[in-house]
């Protein structure tokens, strides 16, 4: 009924939408690419993607200004929420001080974005993404559609999608943007309430407040609608178990968008695309933007695929989706956020990930709860031996920096990937993904993300492989005690092995191919950074 209703309004648009300003130029060549998921199958991963394997991630927007991590535009509007008591004594209540005046004192004034892709490019990152809106409808970049509420209007008065391009390309970085405001309609509605209980019960927040309302106020002229979107209905209360989940779906008695909405939307995500010329797009999405009620979606995707060809002359372009079924695991990169696969994917993949958490959160700091080194090594490891890609996200504080302890772990990670890259960068998977404890324990997948850390750690004698240029490598997870590493999957008779070197140290290592496994003799002295290190063999 949902999907009727909404497919019914798009048709009644149509005659407006033919003179509508959301309307943009096709690529001038045939397309390749038509809008259905047969067409769409076609698609073949581009071997850059394939071969970075390590990607950094800037989730940096007007949210990281209050330090208070994730949601924080949402949060501060649910009153038994720690953001709301956190936004009450920092910035007063949201019925006078909302999410919009975040926007407005935000300056990112220590922001120096060609030193912090140098130092990812350091670190063995092969390409950068960039937040270029979030689920609080702020376009980060020079948006021509939401003219009103981007960074070049409104808060830096910088365009910061812009500034991150030109740093990427500066450093040699493949660059990504990830794009989540399709959220925003349902997302903000929060913003349209008021508190249940206290001296301020009843009085409304300022989900709701039109340009008139802003006279004599520092965003007069402004519509506040541009960017809450909340000139409609409630969704049905998600209070209820559940509901929420079904809602992001766009279940579970969501309020649907507009067409206007949905068209305003599918003409921001096109305008930066053509001006900012991404090799990634990464959409915080279950599949696709506002799937399955609309096919903005597919429309995009398929808009992104042959501009991508148009430019490029063949297909360079990435997009990232979730939750995917295996038609759509060929039409796109899945992305499993927060989580991990168990065995070798037949197709590329993606986990994405955080040190903390995805908003910078100062309470994460203070309790020095970042994600270590050696944790986002070992995560590396395991997902590219599967066929994946790691994207991390590294917190960027409100004023665009990073703090001292986040560097720390960054600067680590780039010391061990310049000994151990070269089995990571251009490699394939081996026949199997490793062995080991770790690999044993793992339940199957069951869902597609949020399963990190769910498993036991790795240690020394889980093993992880991965191939090429005819050679193997074998990541050992850790420095066995005993000096010895024995590697089940050699076993004498069936992959005869000609050398053994320690990536960054010894040559020619001792070994004996035995009925139980390959077992080699590891050197007395231990590498600097003993928690993962890749053996190279010649078979």
């Amino acid at each position: 009924m949902q999907r009727r209703q909404i497919l019914k309004q798009l048709a009644a648009a149509i005659p407006a939408l033919a003179a509508s300003p959301y309307l943009f130029a096709a690529p001038e060549r045939a397309a390749q690419f038509t809008p259905d998921w047969d067409s769409l199958a076609q698609y073949r991963t581009p071997d850059w993607f394939r071969n970075a394997k390590f990607g950094i991630w800037a989730h940096w927007g007007p949210q990281c200004a209050p330090e208070y991590g994730d949601w924080y535009a949402r949060a501060m509007y649910e009153q038994d929420s720690e953001a709301y008591q956190h936004h009450l004594k920092h910035y007063g209540h949201p019925s006078q001080h909302g999410f919009k005046d975040i926007i407005g004192n935000w300056r990112a004034d220590a922001w120096q974005p060609d030193e912090l892709l140098a130092l990812y490019r350091r670190a063995g990152a092969r390409y950068f993404v960039a937040l270029a809106n979030h689920h609080d409808n702020f376009d980060l970049y020079d948006s021509r559609y939401q003219p009103e509420w981007n960074s070049t209007r409104v808060g830096p008065r910088k365009d910061l999608i812009g500034g991150w391009r030109d740093a990427a390309r500066r450093q040699g970085l493949r660059f990504g943007v990830s794009v989540h405001a399709a959220h925003a309609w349902t997302w903000y509605e929060v913003a349209q309430g008021a508190d249940k209980h206290g001296p301020l019960a009843g009085v409304p927040y300022d989900g709701r407040l039109q340009r008139a309302d802003g006279a004599g106020k520092w965003w007069q002229g402004l519509d506040p609608q541009g960017l809450y979107a909340q000139n409609h209905p409630l969704s049905a209360p998600a209070q209820q178990s559940g509901i929420w989940d079904e809602q992001w779906h766009w279940r579970g008695g969501v309020a649907l968008p507009s067409a206007e909405y949905v068209e305003q939307f599918r003409a921001r995500v096109m305008d930066l695309v053509q001006n900012y010329d991404p090799d990634l797009v990464y959409f915080d999405d279950t599949v696709l933007p506002l799937h399955p009620v609309s096919d903005v979606g597919l429309r995009l995707a398929a808009d992104i695929y042959n501009l991508s060809i148009a430019r490029k002359g063949r297909l360079e372009a990435v997009i990232n989706g979730k939750l995917l079924d295996a038609q759509q695991r060929q039409c796109m990169v899945l992305d499993i956020e927060r989580g991990q696969s168990n065995e070798i994917e037949a197709l590329p993949w993606q986990t994405c990930t955080c040190i903390g958490n995805w908003h910078y959160d100062r309470r994460i700091y203070d309790a020095n709860g970042y994600k270590s080194a050696r944790t986002v090594v070992h995560m590396l490891i395991d997902v590219v031996s599967k066929n994946g890609n790691l994207l991390l996200s590294v917190p960027v504080r409100g004023n665009g920096s990073i703090d001292e302890r986040e560097r720390a772990v960054v600067e680590e990670i780039g010391q061990w990937m310049a000994v151990y890259g070269s089995a990571i960068y251009d490699s394939r998977p081996w026949r199997v993904a490793g062995e080991g404890p770790v690999l044993e324990a793992a339940a199957s997948q069951s869902k597609q993300g949020f399963n990190e850390g769910q498993g036991i750690a790795f240690s020394s004698v889980d093993i992880r492989y991965t191939c090429k240029d005819n050679e193997l490598y074998a990541f050992v997870m850790g420095w066995p005690e005993r000096g010895t590493v024995l590697l089940r999957q050699l076993r004498r008779g069936q992959v005869p092995v000609r050398a053994v070197h320690l990536l960054g140290g010894a040559k020619n290592l001792a070994y004996t191919q035995q009925d139980d496994g390959l077992l080699v003799h590891l050197p007395a002295d231990r590498p600097a950074l003993p928690y993962a290190f890749a053996l190279k063999i010649t078979v």
